[in-house]
């Protein structure tokens, strides 16, 4: 077989290399072409020498090209995978740093909540550029692959308003289903079957089964509690798990976000999070992890190019849904994944308008949708709030207007648990204008928010937050890493 895949935001490099590696794992496709673009010359070079380095040791007739003529990558490209950060880590800085101000603690802030609402903001312009450029230079049946946050969102914006064949991919399914096997004891992930559905980062394992075997709530909780590390580290899951009778997708940090109940206060949140690895709560975990993720692969770049070297193993393709997709679609050997795609009576108690994540199955005919699930009250009613606020940041990103954003902030749940509508207010006036280099639709509305935030009376705090840890020095990793090695 011989197509284009093209790979937006690819200076990810870890994430890129991922990708690239799971794809070449199907043996049809030795002969296609990937074409890596972003907006970081540097970022693009880095990655194409690995790329480059990894076809030449497997002697593979693949070919890499890379260009930050975003178009050019696009053109004649079958499928489109999108794994971007618009603004980078500058402007996520600013997705936890200003709400710290207003009481907001957030520990990732990249899918509702005030980080993730404003970094919807500066995705949804660029993933409708995105669009405009596949509809029109793109194969004719070209198929979008949002990796992307925030992802409903992101692809909300995508079907909705960029009219492109869109999907939203997420690995969160995976993780947790991998959790629920080991408490359980399977000797594989393969043994659990499971029925997970809901929206992005607020999904729910409905139904489980083990071995063929019905697993409820009470064995589940007590395989949780029994567990030696996630017992600890996952209490806010377990929780929930305990009131809800069912788990979530969703880390214990992650997760912590989007319910109003758990880090509304600096006493509560130290009460329900884990500070052993960013993912479990820690104040703006995710942001640390990213510097020290971008610092250590800047420095320890030549290592990552002679591990390149290494022949692909098929027995170590990851679970990231983007290459079974194409897989099915190409050969016709049918996938089963969770995906996110507009309900259309997917879900029987959610809107129809909505994004939602949940089981599917492809072929060469697409993506087909398990469709007549009806969701736990409970969980159906945690998932219509986040909805509420991804219409509205959707609606307001589209149209430029800055009253609908506030409105949305405001009706976030971490947000409306902490903060005053007058706090909000500010907040966002604050937030788009750091952030204006990244939101142009907004800037016709920057002007008068700076008058308003020069007349301001709200007060506000310089906090670090609850949890928070500093960035670790690339010298503290080496000695970490060499440590755990020493351990092991």
């Amino acid at each position: 077989m011989s197509f284009k895949i093209a790979i937006i935001g690819a200076g990810s490099v870890g994430f890129t290399k991922k990708l690239f590696t799971d794809i070449l794992c199907v043996p049809e496709f030795k002969d296609i072409e990937f074409a890596l673009t972003d907006v970081s010359e540097h970022n693009l070079s880095m990655i194409k020498a690995i790329l480059d380095r990894i076809v030449e040791a497997n002697k593979l007739p693949t070919r890499v090209t890379a260009t930050t003529n975003r178009r050019e990558a696009l053109e004649g490209a079958r499928y489109i995978i999108s794994c971007v950060r618009v603004g980078g880590l500058e402007a996520y800085a600013d997705d936890i740093r200003i709400p710290l101000k207003y009481g907001i603690d957030q520990c990732v802030g990249d899918t509702i909540c005030a980080g993730g609402i404003l970094y919807g903001q500066r995705n949804i312009p660029v993933i409708l550029d995105f669009c405009r450029d596949i509809r029109e230079v793109a194969d004719t049946n070209a198929k979008f692959l949002n990796y992307a946050n925030p992802m409903a969102m992101n692809t909300w914006a995508a079907i909705e308003y960029g009219k492109v064949d869109t999907v939203g991919l997420c690995h969160g399914v995976q993780h947790g289903a991998e959790q629920i096997a080991e408490v359980l004891g399977a000797k594989s992930p393969k043994e659990l079957d499971y029925v997970c559905s809901g929206i992005n980062h607020q999904t729910w394992f409905i139904e489980l089964r083990l071995n063929g075997r019905p697993i409820g709530k009470d064995e589940l909780v007590a395989a949780f509690e029994a567990h030696p590390v996630y017992s600890k580290q996952e209490k806010l899951r377990i929780d929930v798990l305990k009131r809800f009778g069912v788990y979530s997708t969703e880390s214990n940090g992650h997760l912590s976000e989007y319910l109003p109940w758990y880090r509304k206060r600096p006493d509560e949140i130290t009460r329900w999070i884990d500070m052993s690895d960013w993912i479990h709560g820690e104040t703006g975990g995710y942001l640390r992890y990213s510097t020290e993720t971008r610092n250590w692969f800047e420095t320890e770049y030549p290592q990552f190019l002679e591990a390149a070297s290494k022949p692909i193993d098929p027995a170590r393709r990851s679970n990231e849904h983007a290459s079974h997709i194409i897989e099915a679609l190409e050969t016709n050997r049918v996938y089963r994944g969770h995906f996110n795609v507009k309900n259309n009576g997917v879900i029987t108690n959610l809107p129809q308008d909505a994004i939602i994540e949940s089981p599917g199955f492809v072929d060469r005919f697409g993506i087909n949708m398990a469709a007549g699930i009806t969701l736990p009250e409970a969980c159906a009613a945690t998932c219509m709030a986040s909805i509420n606020v991804q219409r509205m940041s959707v609606h307001a990103a589209i149209a430029g207007d800055i009253d609908l954003l506030k409105l949305a902030v405001l009706h976030d749940p971490l947000v409306g648990a902490v903060s005053t509508p007058e706090e909000v207010w500010q907040m966002v006036d604050e937030m788009v204008v750091a952030e204006a280099a990244w939101l142009p639709q907004y800037a016709h509305a920057v002007p008068a928010a700076k008058e308003r935030l020069s007349k301001s009376k709200v007060k506000t705090r310089e906090w670090a937050g609850a949890a928070r840890r500093n960035v670790r020095s690339i010298e503290e990793l080496r000695a970490e890493k060499a440590a755990l090695k020493q351990a092991g």
